[in-house]
This record gives C-alpha cells, sequence and structure tokens, in this order.
C-alpha cells in the first residue's frame, strides 16, 4: 500500500483525447461491446447513431428514403436529406460536441442531442468515410481508427443532396463480430414504422409502414387470436396502439423521439399505469392491475424536445418533461390516455365487452392458481437455501451495474456430467449453472399453474427471478446447453417450448441463446482445431494433413473442464434466439410441439437426406 502511495504522483495523471478516451472506453459510449450475437451489442449501438441522423433530417422533412447496406462486417448508410454542411464535415464526425442538434431551431425532437454518436462510431472503425452532398458540391473525407487519412477537396457533384457514411467495426475491439440479419431487420422495421410514410431500402428489400404502430402491433400480434381490433389512438407527439392476446405476459414497445427504448422508462410505466386506471374508471370495477395488463400487447411513442435517457445507449428514458413549459412525461401520457381510450371504450361497445371477458379471465385463471403458487413457492423457497440444481455466479443482472453483468450468464444443462464441465470451467464472477435431471415436460397447450406443480420448472422460475416478470431477470444471457444430438435437440425444444409458452418476453427481449460446441477436434503435434460442423472438418483434415487426429465429441460431458473454457469464454458462440416479424408465438408452438400436423409431416418427408446426399453435399 505503501508502495502505489508513494508512486501516486503528477505523473500518475492522464489527459485523454476524446478519441482516445472513446476507444480506451468504449462501453461508456455504446454498452457492451459484443460478437453481434445479442440485439444490444455494440455493433447495433454503431449502426443507430448512423441511422438515427439520417432519421432526424426525415423528422426535419428532408428526404423520404433511407439506402442501407449491411454485409457481415461493413456498414453503408445514405440519405437524401439536406446534407452535413460541407465546411463542418470533418468537424460534426470527429470533434467531440459539435453537432447541428444543439440548435433547437434547426432540429427539433431529435434522438441524438449529445453530440457522441458518428464520433464513437468514427474512433471505433478501422475505416470510415463520411461524404455530404449540398447544392451541386460534394465534401469527402475518410478516417481509420478516429484518425483523419483524407482530406477531399471539394468537388463539383450530379448526386442528390444528402450525406452518405460507411464504416467498418475494428475488430481489435469487436471480437469475432458479425452482423445478424434478424437484428437488423427487427431495428430497421422499427425505424419504418415509427415513421410513417418514410421508405427504407436494407440490402434491396423495402422496409415501409402507412399505419405506424398499427402496423407493428399487427406484425406482432396473432391475428388469430387478439381478443379485440387494435385500438390505436394518435395526438400531437404521441401514437399508441394496444390489444390482447392469449399469450402470457406482458408485450411491449416503447419508443422515445424514433429511439426504441427497450429498457422502457418513465413513458413506459405512465402507459401501464394509465391504461390501468382508464380500464378501473371505464368499468366502475377495481381490478387487479396484474389481470388488466395479462397478455396485453401495447406500442406507445412519444416525442420530446429534450430527452434524459439514463445511459449513452438511449434504451431507457430517465424523468423529463415534454418541452420548456410543458407537463411531465408521466402527465401528459396520463391525460392522453385517460381522455381517447375513455372516449374510445364508450364508443366501440363490442371491443368494451371483449376487454372485460378478457380481464376476467385472467381474473379466474389467476385466483385458481393462488393455492397451487402458495405451496410451490414455499417449496422453492426452502429449496433454494440449498438449490442443489442451481451453482450461482456472483455477479447478477438486476443487482450490479457495468458492464460485467451485462455478460451474466445461466446455463441450462442436462447431466451431472456436462453440468459438471461447465460448472468447474466456467467464470465465477458472471456465469452460472443450472442442472435438469432429464427431459422436461412437454408443457405446449397446459395452464401456467404447470410452472409451479412441476418443481423442476418452479426452481429455474425462481432461479431466473421471473415469475412477476422481467425487471428482476438475475441473468443477461440464458443459454441452454444440450448435447448436438437428437435427444439434446429434444431438449432444447421442450426448453424454448417452456420459455415461449410462459415466459414469452424472456425471448422477445433477446435473452434467450443456444451454446455451440464443436463437434469435432481436428489435431496433429502442432495445431488443434475444434470444428462446428462437417465442412469444417474436412477444411481441418486438408489444412493439418497426414492424417491427423480427430475426436468426434458426442457429448458436453466428454469435453474436458480445461478444453470446455475455450467455449464458453471470450470466444464463446451463442445463436440468439429470435422470433422473426411475421411469426407468431402459438404458430410456431403448435408446428413444432402440437400434434402430428400434416404441414410438419410434409416438411419432413420433403427435406429429409439419406447418408449419400449429406456425403455428397459436404465433398462438393
Amino acid at each position: 500500500m505503501a508502495e502505489l502511495e508513494h508512486n501516486y504522483n503528477e505523473d500518475s495523471i492522464r489527459s485523454l483525447e476524446p478519441r482516445e478516451h472513446i476507444r480506451l472506453r468504449p462501453g461508456m459510449y455504446i454498452g457492451k461491446l459484443g460478437d453481434g450475437s445479442s440485439a444490444d451489442d455494440g455493433i447495433y449501438i454503431l449502426v443507430k447513431e448512423v441511422i438515427d441522423n439520417s432519421i432526424d433530417e426525415h423528422v426535419m422533412g428532408f428526404g423520404k428514403t433511407i439506402e442501407i447496406k449491411i454485409s457481415d462486417h461493413k456498414v453503408q448508410v445514405r440519405d437524401y436529406g439536406r446534407g452535413i454542411p460541407l465546411g463542418k464535415v470533418i468537424d460534426c464526425v470527429s470533434k467531440i460536441n459539435t453537432g447541428g442538434k444543439y440548435d433547437s431551431k434547426a432540429f427539433q425532437k431529435s434522438v441524438g442531442l449529445n453530440g457522441v454518436g458518428t464520433k464513437a462510431v468514427n474512433a471505433l472503425s478501422s475505416h470510415f468515410r463520411i461524404q455530404s452532398v449540398r447544392d451541386g458540391k460534394l465534401k469527402a473525407a475518410e478516417f481509420e481508427r478516429g484518425v483523419l487519412t483524407l482530406d477531399q477537396d471539394l468537388q463539383e457533384s450530379n448526386q442528390r443532396n444528402g450525406t452518405l457514411t460507411i464504416f467498418t467495426p475494428d475488430d481489435t475491439i469487436f471480437k469475432n463480430y458479425q452482423f445478424n440479419p434478424d437484428y437488423l431487420e427487427n431495428q430497421i422495421w422499427n425505424y419504418a414504422y415509427l415513421n410513417a410514410g418514410l421508405t427504407i431500402n436494407f440490402n434491396g428489400k423495402k422496409f415501409y409502414s402507412e399505419n405506424g404502430l398499427l402496423d407493428l402491433l399487427r406484425n406482432k400480434a396473432d391475428e388469430e387470436s387478439v381478443r379485440y381490433p387494435i385500438i390505436h389512438l394518435k395526438g400531437p407527439d404521441i401514437e399508441i396502439a394496444l390489444t390482447h392476446g392469449n399469450d402470457y405476459g406482458e408485450e411491449y414497445y416503447s419508443f422515445v423521439n424514433g429511439q426504441f427504448t427497450t429498457m422502457g422508462g418513465t413513458h413506459l410505466t405512465a402507459f401501464r399505469t394509465a391504461v390501468v386506471k382508464t380500464v378501473r374508471e371505464v368499468f366502475g370495477k377495481d381490478y387487479d392491475a396484474s389481470d388488466i395488463r395479462a397478455s396485453i400487447i401495447g406500442a406507445i411513442s412519444v416525442r420530446v424536445q429534450e430527452p434524459v435517457f439514463e445511459s449513452q445507449t438511449k434504451t431507457k428514458l430517465g424523468s423529463i418533461d415534454m418541452g420548456p413549459d410543458g407537463p411531465t412525461v408521466n402527465a401528459f401520457i396520463t391525460d392522453f390516455i385517460k381522455e381517447h381510450l375513455d372516449n374510445y371504450l364508450r364508443m366501440y361497445p363490442e371491443t368494451k365487452e371483449a376487454l372485460k371477458k378478457r380481464i376476467e379471465q385472467s381474473e379466474r385463471e389467476r385466483k385458481d392458481m393462488a393455492g397451487v403458487k402458495k405451496l410451490a413457492n414455499q417449496r422453492a423457497k426452502k429449496a433454494n437455501l440449498h438449490n442443489r440444481k442451481l451453482r450461482d455466479c456472483r455477479l447478477h443482472f438486476n443487482e450490479d451495474k457495468g458492464e460485467k453483468p451485462l455478460l451474466s450468464t445461466l446455463f441450462i444443462t442436462e447431466g451431472d456430467s456436462a453440468s459438471g464441465s461447465i460448472t468447474k470451467s466456467r467464470n465465477v464472477d458472471i456465469e452460472a449453472v443450472f442442472s435438469l435431471r432429464g427431459k422436461p415436460l412437454n408443457c405446449f397447450g397446459l395452464k401456467k399453474k404447470v410452472v409451479y406443480e412441476n418443481e423442476e420448472f418452479n426452481l429455474l422460475q425462481h432461479a431466473l427471478n421471473i415469475e412477476e416478470g422481467l425487471e428482476g431477470l438475475r441473468y443477461n444471457r440464458v443459454v441452454i446447453a444440450t448435447d448436438a444430438d437428437v435427444d439434446g435437440m429434444h431438449i432444447r425444444l421442450l426448453l424454448l417450448t417452456f420459455f415461449l409458452q410462459f415466459f414469452p418476453d424472456l425471448v422477445r427481449n433477446g435473452h434467450v441463446f443456444i451454446l455451440e460446441t464443436p463437434l469435432f477436434r481436428v489435431r496433429n503435434k502442432k495445431d488443434t482445431i475444434y470444428c462446428y460442423n462437417e465442412t469444417e472438418k474436412q477444411e481441418a483434415i486438408r489444412k493439418l494433413g497426414k492424417k491427423p487426429e480427430i475426436t468426434r465429441f458426442k457429448g458436453l460431458g466428454e469435453i474436458s473442464p480445461d478444453e470446455f473454457g475455450k467455449f464458453i469464454g471470450e470466444n464463446i458462440k451463442l445463436k440468439p434466439v429470435i422470433l422473426q416479424k411475421d411469426t407468431t408465438i402459438q404458430k410456431i408452438l403448435s408446428y413444432y410441439m402440437g400434434k402430428n400436423t400434416p404441414e410438419r409431416q410434409n416438411f419432413i418427408i420433403d427435406n429429409l437426406k439419406i447418408e449419400k446426399d449429406i456425403v455428397e453435399e459436404v465433398y462438393a
């Protein structure tokens, strides 16, 4: 200690340039880094920061089309707005706290107000090009890791006004990254829903919405299972849409100034509270809030002049006023819903009656489950004191802050050998293990009572702490780690059925993943290559030559703890479970887990391959 104190002097104090600080502490600007397997990984924040600028131009009335091209590692965004003022092109993408959005006359109710966005993209890219066209003149510049490498002279141009941004995230910061097209499509669809009339062309596909949040819910809700037509209400600076379905949980999509606030915030809290209050007043009954909100599917978008987010990544709105002289966001939303939802339900008695039936059904189910729930929770409380199924970690998603808790992971394994290998090789700070004793119950079509009646499901629910919703979720990543054989795939499907049936929000919010582990180890005396499929194995054999040793891992338990540590550490391969825009939970579950339907039979027959076909494909 004395030595540390002795070394602490003027030479210990460093002053970093903004570019250096962004590169040294990227998490402060874009959240966790990641490899692209999670929707909140940094590479998607970089994409968002660039597109946000183009969206803000559209909102201000300039540009009806945005062109986006994204490959595995490269991003290109072209808008047709006004273009960055030519004399400030370099400053706008390289100097912190420089931008047009500090001038409230030029930009009203935009997302990017802090002057950091594109500077962070620039600093964290191995190559970054910015190009602006205004009134027949073109100005371009290029950077490498935030350092200017090309300052192109002003040129004549016949291109349309607007801004072109091209960048490649730096692979020394984003290790082994790759853009997931499903995440990108969800991100771009949200932009389209929030900006009715805007056309976004993404990798040759058109994204367009005419009816805003109404279209969003039409694509998210199963038309056959919604209990009444979607309620769609719009006013100055606010738009909401809501309905009820048959799934468990609450499903919300909340936005501020076009930004998808995945963590919610004051606007979502106000929305949830106002719906409950208004429904109680309309029916004159003190319904339980959980019964009103059970199976709700809702979306809300608000625009405010100076939004205050709880992080640079803008995923959660803090407390803020609607404008300098306006009401709080809470009061604004509450007043709007109280007036317009009340009027709507009185104008449409059929919708009102359908809503009442849905609430009363939830009430009956809750009361029916109360006794079972109480006994199960008592058992779980005792079991948690000595829960042999759970080997916990030290840091948790709901308790700790910083980048490490964002990596908090629960591995769900089957059998003692697999859980033993993971337990011995895991990072005890952020990685926990829950061990199943065999194949879990197929819970498709069953009532939620089964979660409490089945001891294993109940203990898993308590380990995750999701009984009352995702607010208390203890692990940001829930990873299904099963063998890559028929039994392992079956267990995988049964677990996914459990989550989709009873806790769909866990999947919708991008918390569920499949662990990919190698099928083969190919090695000689010098090199070892791990292969995840037959094609990679053949490539490894060709590379190592002279009859290398080949090991086929039949189960996770066969992989030694030392080797397993390589697959669940920095280079972990996770496959996210993503719900597509045009698929619904009930259709997925009935297809895969329901009775042997003709559709599934036909799919198996059409796609069945014999060993000869597989061999020919591998060696083709």
